[in-house]
């Protein structure tokens, strides 16, 4: 039944949100990973016996092929003249595409194993393996790796055989962002030069190991994504690294030529992991994270050799022609053929969960060879596409088969018979094109098979969230809109065919889970088919409740104004959707809100309030300016100072005008009274100070960090003993965590958290964030005042003026008006029978609430992609590579604006005698309009970008019913027991007088 309680329907939605925010994963985004392959290597006599791979962190590929202008000496150069003189003499070369998430261990998944990452290893931090795969170390003789503790232990882990593979690590404190990168690099340079020098000590067994075949060597080098975080890709610290990588790779190079003789079976491979944006953050499908250098020489691969007559050779674009390069062929790759590539060198099985396409142009190697190793590669996708068709097929109980490889004449047994006869007629050329024919269509048939279950899966969540949007509105209707006995049971609003309704609905959950059962389906698709089979049925055993909302709705006077609310609210849920997509839909709301909402208020309002509406339009035309602005911007200390010292500034006004708002205990001694009011003037002042302290503090750390190549310890040590300060200053004076706090005016509690929040958000800030959150704050503020008096002046209207000043402690006991509660232990006017219930006009303020909300997420950057804020702003407080950490910090600052609203809006739904949540219940169950739109627009296809914000939208939408109930404790917790006027009038007197 739909519960009786606020709590019971909170604690049903948040099972609900919870397991539906799975769906993607089960429908989109299921692991690739099959088992049981049979491994095929190439049976010819490999071209190389050993692989030398480099993997340069953080390298996008314009910052190495593109000649570097010196703007200081007005010189031209190259910033790896090695690896360039491989590209014009020795090297098939091109682009390596990588996908979201563009990470460290995605990228490195996909070069050495040969597959996308599964989106599940997130939940492993992207370092250790959430699912066992094969890779090239796994299939190699034997594996040396040099580098980051962060990457090298997740292949060794994954490896059949531990002894495969070994690992030489520098300590993790290594990775410090406030140095200088090249120091990791120079490590592992060092120390592969010392493996050499024991290599070649007469009897050492690691020189017999090193002289056998099917061997690789592994070098990360991530001093240029440290250093690309640290001072940006454009920077000096990222060009220099970038000609020391050069360097340090031409020595070993050499040391590697000197070692084995010069026997020319050696064969390199240069790449990167991922990109870099132009602000030092990568993870997203930006293509400055997604485009990475690749670059081959050596044994067995093919080498580019210039056009004649200066043409433009093959595969190049706009992108490239800055490189000068266009005389050679530029061969793009998927990242994951790289790892194909590197089996086919030396001659070891393909890694079995390979998706990667054998990039044939980069061979040297006879034409026989190239056919039987794009039969191999064929042979091993067809592999896991037969695994994957024999799964499904002896579970489904109505099996469809992928029809195309199925036809007679297009069966891969009929396309292996073409090839294997090309082979052996010498139509190689012929056999390559078969090859690459049948890898993709095992492709596409992988794809099928992983769509297999859409239609069914995204019927069913598509009726979760329906039902539970009729399922939460039937309560909201129940409880808070229409005048329906207080004390009548739930059940008096059930059809009388309740128990023949909830028959059918449970015979529907078990013709569902025999289904599932049959097909061996995964434990969440029987949650998935349970809410929707509840909640539907206990919307068709509420039917008489839906009778009387049909019946109030006949008797309303204006019929068309609910109709065209509705119609309005919906126009306003789809604006939002596409404001995720294009940030300047907000600009554009902001507009309309400072224009249009002024003229819309009664003349007697506007002569009442033209100051408070100019100030509306002044600071709504302000904050509309942010979402106009990139949220890619480089450091900017003038802007973060500038944002600070308005905040400061706005924190004297409110001390100085503070004696209007601060109020005494009742009661209290004329001179107790006083003291306790100039305390709370204190505290004002002290985070006032706090955050022009903040302001300077943040800069120059910034700078003596700069300056030194670390982060001061002093500086460290003060930037931390600010932002704890003023972070704890509004809980231990007025919340609700400090049982002892007396009541506070709600405009000094508001003022005590806008400041005491602006200190962290100061020190974390690196560009105009602090100004937006200025701008921001004070348009909240100009909001709440504006609905109150709006509230006021309806009252007013219909004589039913609240009563005294009231104390807000006691609202959580619903059905009771606020006019009966007590303050200072006495009984204000007597209790009205019922609450004030919604109305369409208390709709406004809930869609007004939603939208300071979605703005707080894209303000000043864009949530869904966590790269769009700097991770630079931490870097005044630990600088020491610390994911969680660092991430708690980032989010820190991304959720102050949120701890804003929630204060704000816990207000208003005070001063609006609201029963408690009634605006945020309405909120979140409509709220999943937005949901239903996302959960369709994700994307398992096409733009990398656009793949990884689909998964976000749908994520931050689908959790925004646990994120609500979040804010309302949070609102609940920092405002805590707060004195709110009845009359505009008495918010400036410091009195308890009635107000009559």
């Amino acid at each position: 039944m739909i519960p009786a309680t606020r709590n019971g329907l909170l604690l049903i939605g948040v099972l609900f949100h919870l397991v539906y925010l799975l769906s993607i994963f089960d429908i989109y985004f299921r692991s690739p990973l099959v088992h049981g392959m049979t491994p095929h290597r190439i049976p010819l006599r490999a071209p190389a016996k050993r692989l030398v791979l480099f993997v340069a962190d953080g390298l996008r590929a314009d910052k190495i092929f593109e000649p570097y202008h010196n703007q200081t000496t007005d010189t031209t150069d190259e910033l790896a003249p090695f690896l360039l003189n491989k590209v014009r003499t020795q090297a098939s070369w091109g682009v390596s595409h990588t996908r979201v998430p563009t990470e460290s261990r995605p990228g490195h998944v996909a070069a050495i194993a040969g597959f996308y990452e599964d989106v599940s290893a997130v939940t492993k931090g992207w370092k250790m393996n959430p699912v066992e795969f094969d890779s090239v170390f796994n299939e190699s003789r034997h594996t040396w790796s040099f580098g980051s503790p962060d990457i090298l232990p997740m292949f060794a882990h994954g490896a059949t055989d531990k002894n495969k593979v070994d690992t030489f690590m520098y300590p993790p404190e290594f990775e410090d962002f406030s140095g200088n990168g090249e120091r990791l690099d120079t490590w592992v340079f060092d120390e592969a030069d010392r493996f050499f020098d024991r290599a070649a000590e007469p009897g050492s067994d690691l020189g017999r190991m090193m002289h056998q075949d099917q061997l690789v060597f592994f070098f990360h080098l991530l001093g240029i994504d440290t250093n690309g975080h640290g001072f940006k890709p454009y920077s000096p610290e990222y060009l220099n690294n970038v000609r020391h990588v050069d360097r340090g790779i031409r020595r070993l190079v050499d040391r590697f030529e000197q070692f084995y003789g010069d026997d020319g079976e050696t064969a390199y491979v240069f790449t990167a992991d991922h990109g870099m944006n132009d602000r030092g953050a990568h993870g997203d499908g930006h293509p400055d994270n997604t485009r990475t250098p690749l670059i081959a020489w050596g044994a067995g691969v093919a080498r580019t050799l210039p056009t004649a007559d200066g043409q433009t050779a093959p595969g190049h674009t706009a992108f490239s022609q800055p490189w000068k390069l266009d005389a050679y062929e530029r061969k793009d790759v998927n990242q994951a053929d790289i790892a194909p590539l590197m089996s086919s060198l030396i001659g070891i099985p393909l890694p079995l969960n390979s998706v990667g396409t054998l990039p044939l142009s980069y061979l040297n190697a006879t034409d026989e060879f190239r056919a039987r190793a794009a039969l191999v590669n064929a042979l091993q996708v067809l592999e896991q596409y037969r695994v994957k068709h024999d799964q499904k097929q002896q579970t489904e109980m109505f099996f469809k088969p992928y029809a195309p490889m199925h036809q007679p004449t297009n069966s891969p047994e009929h396309i292996l018979a073409r090839i294997r006869q090309a082979i052996d007629m010498r139509q190689y050329a012929q056999a390559e094109a078969d090859c690459s024919s049948l890898i993709a269509l095992c492709l596409e048939g992988l794809r099928y098979f992983q769509r297999y279950d859409w239609l069914l899966l995204r019927s069913i969540v598509s009726a979760g969230y329906l039902g539970w949007i009729v399922y939460s509105l039937l309560f909201i209707f129940r409880k808070y809109v229409l005048a329906l006995d207080p004390h009548a049971s739930a059940n008096a609003y059930r059809s009388s065919s309740s128990a023949l309704i909830g028959v059918v609905g449970g015979l529907v959950f078990v013709a569902f889970s025999a289904m599932f059962y049959r097909q061996q389906s995964p434990a969440m698709y029987y949650a998935y088919v349970a809410f929707p089979a509840y909640f539907w049925t206990e919307v068709a055993q509420q039917l008489p409740l839906i009778q009387q909302i049909a019946a109030d709705y006949m008797r309303t006077s204006v019929r068309w104004r609910p109709f065209a609310f509705v119609v309005a609210y919906v126009v306003i849920l789809e604006a939002l959707v596409y404001a995720y997509f294009d940030r300047r839909v907000y600009s554009v709301a902001f507009a309309l809100l400072a224009i249009v909402w002024p003229v819309a208020v009664s003349p007697k309002f506007r002569r009442r309030h033209t100051k408070l509406l100019v100030l509306w339009t002044c600071f709504c035309l302000l904050t509309s300016v942010f979402t106009l602005l990139p949220v890619e911007r480089n450091d900017h200390l003038g802007l973060v100072m500038a944002g600070g010292a308005l905040i400061t500034a706005s924190g004297f006004v409110a001390w100085h005008f503070s004696p209007r708002f601060v109020l005494p205990p009742p009661g209290m001694p004329v001179k107790q009274a006083r003291a306790a009011i100039a305390f709370d003037r204190l505290i004002i002042l002290i985070e006032t100070l706090l955050v022009g302290i903040a302001t300077v503090l943040g800069p120059l750390t910034s700078k003596a960090t700069e300056t030194r190549g670390h982060l001061p310890r002093m500086h460290q040590l003060a930037c931390w003993a600010v932002l704890i300060v003023s972070t704890l200053l509004p809980l231990l004076h007025g919340s609700r965590l400090n049982q002892a706090a007396r009541d506070q005016h709600f405009l000094y509690r508001l003022i005590t958290i806008y400041l005491a929040f602006a200190t962290p958000f100061v020190l974390l800030t690196v560009s105009y964030e602090s100004i937006f959150y200025f701008a921001y704050s004070i348009v909240l503020l100009l909001w709440l005042t504006i609905e109150r008096a709006l509230y006021f002046e309806r009252a007013e209207e219909q004589l039913l003026a609240p009563a005294e000043q009231t104390r807000l402690s006691s609202l959580l006991t619903p059905q009771t008006s606020l006019s009966s509660k007590k303050m200072g232990g006495k009984t204000g006017a007597p209790a009205l029978d019922t609450v004030r219930r919604l109305q369409l006009s208390d709709m406004r303020t809930g869609i007004m609430f939603l939208f300071f909300v979605n703005v707080a997420f894209f303000g000043t950057g864009n949530v869904a992609s966590l790269a769009s804020f700097s991770i630079e702003s931490v870097y005044r407080l630990i600088t020491v590579f610390d994911p969680f950490l660092m991430s708690a910090l980032l989010l820190f600052k991304i959720f102050i604006p949120f701890f804003l609203v929630s204060a704000v809006f816990g207000v208003l739904n005070r001063s609006l005698e609201l029963p408690p949540f009634s605006l945020f219940l309405f909120v979140l169950s409509t709220t999943d309009v937005m949901t239903v739109n996302f959960f369709f627009l994700v994307r398992d296809d096409g733009s990398w970008l656009d793949i990884g914000m689909s998964i976000s939208h749908f994520c931050i939408s689908g959790l925004f019913v646990l994120f609500t109930i979040v804010l309302f404790v949070l609102s609940h917790a920092l405002v805590g027991s707060v004195l709110i006027p009845s009359s505009p009038a008495q918010a400036s007197n410091k009195g308890t007088k009635k107000q009559r």
